[in-house]
């Protein structure tokens, strides 16, 4: 019997937050990571690792938008130490490429 894929509401959320900071910044609606920390009231630590989502593989995006993501993976488990490389992503995550 197979799982109905259940999309994480955290993760979708500081997903949408991730890349709502992007668009911000490359508008130039604010000019830094520090200038949206403050705008947003929150740490610029904390803005600056969600803010790394923007950096997940596309097929992982897709993989947690569709709620196909392992069903362990926590929003915690991407702010810490996210490797860049796509591949390094997959790996540590245990997310197979979706062809």
């Amino acid at each position: 019997m197979r799982v109905k894929p259940t999309p994480n509401d955290t993760l979708l959320k500081a997903l949408a937050r991730a890349h709502r900071w992007k668009r911000m910044l490359e508008s130039g609606q604010v000019r830094s990571l520090n200038e949206l920390a403050e705008a947003e009231r929150i740490s610029p630590s904390y803005l600056t690792r969600i803010y790394r989502l923007t950096l997940l593989a596309p097929d992982i995006v897709e993989a947690i938008l569709d709620g196909r993501q392992p069903r362990t993976l926590q929003l915690a488990d991407l702010m810490d130490d996210l490797p860049v490389e796509w591949e390094r992503q997959r790996e540590a995550f245990e997310i197979a490429e979706f062809a």
